[in-house]
């Protein structure tokens, strides 16, 4: 290992260089807390339909406002947040999370449900594009493992989110989402912690390299809007379809074995789980052997797995979604931080809209399979879908990118 220099603050002898593990995983554990408050949403719908007496256009209303305000938003949020960092905008934006879980838990009709939603995806649109920025302070150099740390706490909420809602919310009705409220209240507590180490950080790049750049990519501009257009194609093909995994494999399942609900659902959160590991496996693997490889391998490499996946037996369609799961899951981290390096001073802007685009392609993927599935079958959709990991392919376009050298990492010791 090369000889490490130990920065310190003054008056802070504990801040020095390294890779901090405490704060990436207070902010993979405040991912898994905000995106599990997200994937409850959707499984308040019936519940609000039948209390309200709501028609299907306003259930379509909120979706909209909520995934608005959760996505869109982002990529303004993080330039802003490029050019003004603000150390404890994560616990704040929490606190929108909080107000917004309390006001939805009691709102008596349609406007303060959609204010209600509105905070909520507020919340989540200043959590993921700072927080994305801070992962990547407390990499210590390795951006890929720390992106993935990150990730797979969303991953890992958004997996529980529907079953608590099901534990919850569905037994005790619309007051029980208050109950939620203390998940966002624990995140808030979190990310207090998490802005402190934050600030001192920014003191520490203040005062020790003020004149110093946060660094730049060498590539022509054409070929960084090249790249930048190849990755936006591979959220594309990689959400569309996870969109269809998630939304209808259980029906897949179904329709075609004839298994049970309850079946299906293990079978999906077999696929849940593949995808959560995988994710962590491709933070290690795009530091070890490149980013630019992982992407390509990741999109590309599950094309054999999905392709297969629509002719196989049960066993054989299970163990197909394991695969896939593994293989396509490792791309996202590595995408985000493969856009950072091309973008090394908009690393909030561009995780912004990287999120963005997940959130967003994943909604409209869902709905436009859904709508698929109406006029043709489930299985057609399957079988559809299963081709999106060949634009994988395009990946070898991109051009080899070195990391431009960063500000100094802080590590919490102690």
């Amino acid at each position: 290992m090369t000889n490490r220099i130990l920065n310190k603050i003054k008056g802070h002898p504990h801040i020095v260089e390294g890779t901090t593990y405490s704060i990436l995983f207070t902010i993979g554990s405040c991912h898994l807390l905000n995106d599990m408050i997200q994937s409850v949403m959707p499984a308040l719908y019936p519940l609000l339909k039948d209390k309200f007496g709501f028609t299907f256009a306003q259930i379509g209303i909120i979706t909209l406002v909520f995934q608005l305000t959760s996505s869109v938003f982002q990529p303004f949020i993080g330039n802003y947040a490029d050019r003004h960092p603000q150390p404890y905008s994560l616990a704040l934006g929490m606190c929108f999370t909080l107000t917004g879980l309390l006001s939805l838990a009691f709102a008596p009709g349609f406007a303060p449900i959609l204010l209600s939603v509105a905070l909520i995806g507020c919340g989540s649109s200043v959590f993921h594009p700072e927080a994305s920025r801070v992962a990547q302070l407390a990499s210590g150099g390795k951006k890929s493992l720390a992106q993935s740390i990150f990730q797979v706490g969303g991953n890992g909420g958004s997996a529980i989110g529907p079953l608590l809602a099901a534990l919850i919310v569905i037994p005790y009705g619309q007051h029980a989402v208050a109950w939620f409220a203390l998940a966002a209240l624990l995140a808030s507590m979190l990310l207090t912690r998490v802005g402190s180490w934050y600030s001192l950080i920014l003191t520490k790049i203040k005062t020790q390299h003020s004149k110093r750049a946060a660094g730049v990519c060498t590539l022509p501009e054409k070929t960084v809007r090249m790249a930048l257009a190849i990755l936006v194609l591979m959220i594309f093909s990689k959400y569309f379809f996870n969109a269809c995994m998630t939304s209808y494999f259980t029906f897949f399942l179904i329709d075609k074995f004839g298994i049970s609900v309850q079946a299906s659902q293990y079978c999906l959160f077999a696929y849940l789980a593949a995808f959560a590991i995988g994710t962590l496996l491709g933070g290690f693997l795009g530091d070890r052997y490149g980013r630019k490889y992982v992407i390509l391998f990741s999109i590309l490499g599950a094309a054999p797995f999905t392709l297969a996946l629509p002719y196989l037996n049960l066993f054989g369609t299970v163990v197909m979604s394991v695969m896939t799961g593994l293989i396509i899951a490792s791309a996202f981290s590595a995408i985000v931080v493969y856009a950072t390096d091309l973008k090394p001073d908009k690393v909030g802007m561009i995780a912004g809209v990287f999120f963005g685009l997940m959130f967003g392609l994943g909604g409209i993927g869902s709905a436009f399979f859904g709508w698929l599935a109406d006029h043709t079958s489930i299985e057609f959709i399957f079988k559809v879908s299963t081709w999106l990991p060949l634009f994988g392919i395009v990946a070898i376009f991109l051009p080899n990118v070195k990391a431009p050298s960063q500000p100094p990492r802080g590590e919490v010791n102690g």
